[in-house]
């Protein structure tokens, strides 16, 4: 009974999320109401006769939190990075050496750039950078939420082909199912079919020019003095590019990273705003941590509280059995897993995919780097992308693209998001032999 309840809680705040351009409600608000919610019932029926006891609820709650706040903190981390940057205009050196104004040409450059960075850094950070990127260099709020929907496609796709792009192949590669050659070996052709596929239906959609004159005005007028913009674009976009390198050298959670990046970011702005005294406002971070929006924050929060909830009941697990005992084909279970991350996270998923299977080196299929990890790693990374709060990635999009909603989403990206995934796993099982 109260895995029902909290089944139709989770279905009654997923449509609240969705329908927010009709109900009038913000995101945000929901997903908090949501994740809360979902707790309140929880801890309700483990503190009743028929529960396990409050401590053993608690215990739940400090795992989720625990996973929830390591990614909020990475998150408001980057969002920050990002923000500093953007600030003080470095981001200029990209966009004033994009000449283009044609939004087809223009879109292929920055999916393109969305990809393969996001195999270097992680699908989250990838978004968050790009985002702010596209914000400046596209005016038409309309076609800026086509360029939206193709940077959370390739952010996503970027990821699946990189131990660490995405929380799922790190956890896969941690586990040792894969290793970084066999990963990068296997899937990075299927990850680039599946963005190549919306790519170039999109090339049909998207037209014209994708910058106006007063766009083009705003980018060229009050810039800082090219030596801070210079300094502070280096340091942040390289610091970012360390923080999975530090990650693996210290072996500390991507957070520690990502703080260390963010304090090292800061001194260098109190040192620069110490020698510039005309640009203390502009550069103080005190200033710039006003434009970072929390919103979206609190957004991310609430759905992870959500899907953890979901998680700490076991409904995840038991919707992961009940795919291996009615399905049966191993191909279609993870083709299944996959869609699946489109509704709920992705990380509970492969967590409970990586119990039910063990490593079987007898098993040419199961072993490290064998045709069902590596085809879990592809699908659990870009099924994502078919709905909008499928992934970290488009959670955050979301979050920073107002406009952007679940439902425009829904009808103008997830069936090229759909069609992209399913021509990148027909992709892999061909490679592979499995079809």
């Amino acid at each position: 009974m109260i895995l029902t309840a909290i089944a139709i809680i989770f279905i009654l705040g997923y449509l609240a999320i969705a329908l927010e351009s009709y109900i009038k409600v913000n995101k945000s608000a929901s997903a908090l109401f949501l994740g809360a919610s979902l707790w309140l019932v929880w801890f309700r029926f483990q503190g009743s006769p028929y529960g396990e006891g409050l401590e053993h609820v608690s215990h739940q709650l400090f795992d989720t939190f625990g996973d929830l706040s390591q990614i909020l903190f990475f998150l408001m981390g980057a969002m920050t990075i990002v923000a500093i940057i953007n600030a003080n205009d470095g981001f200029s050196i990209i966009t004033s050496r994009i000449k283009t104004d044609s939004a087809k040409i223009l879109m292929w450059i920055i999916s393109g750039i969305s990809f393969f960075l996001s195999a270097i850094l992680d699908n989250l950070t990838t978004t968050i950078v790009m985002m702010t990127l596209c914000h400046k260099m596209v005016s038409d709020a309309k076609d800026r939420l086509f360029f939206a929907g193709l940077i959370v496609i390739a952010a996503n796709a970027g990821g699946a082909w990189s131990p660490i792009g995405d929380v799922t192949t790190t956890m896969l590669w941690i586990g040792k199912q894969i290793s970084t050659v066999g990963i990068i070996e296997s899937l990075i052709v299927p990850s680039i079919v599946c963005l190549l596929v919306p790519l170039a239906v999109m090339s049909f959609i998207i037209k014209g020019k994708v910058r106006s004159e007063s766009a083009q005005v705003a980018l060229e007028t009050q810039k800082p003095s090219s030596f801070e913009r210079n300094i502070l674009f280096i340091a942040g976009i390289g610091g970012l590019l360390m923080v999975p390198i530090i990650k693996s050298f210290f072996h500390v959670p991507p957070y520690i990273a990502m703080f260390f990046v963010l304090g090292f970011l800061w001194i260098v702005v109190e040192l620069l705003g110490r020698k510039h005294a005309n640009s203390i406002k502009r550069l103080s971070i005190f200033h710039i941590l006003k434009e970072v929006d929390v919103s979206s924050v609190l957004f991310f929060a609430g759905i992870m509280l959500a899907v953890g909830c979901l998680g700490a009941t076991g409904q995840l697990a038991a919707l992961a059995k009940i795919l291996d005992e009615n399905i049966g084909d191993i191909r279609m279970i993870t083709l299944a897993i996959g869609a699946l991350s489109a509704i709920v996270d992705n990380v509970p998923l492969v967590a409970a995919t990586m119990k039910m299977y063990a490593i079987d080196n007898a098993s040419e299929i199961f072993r490290e780097d064998g045709l069902f990890w590596s085809f879990v790693s592809y699908c659990a990374g870009t099924g994502g992308s078919m709905l909008i709060i499928g992934s970290a990635a488009g959670v955050a999009a979301m979050g920073m693209e107002k406009n952007l909603t679940f439902i425009w989403y829904l009808k103008k990206i997830a069936p090229l998001a759909a069609l992209g995934y399913v021509a990148g796993a027909g992709v892999y099982l061909v490679i592979q032999g499995a079809l």
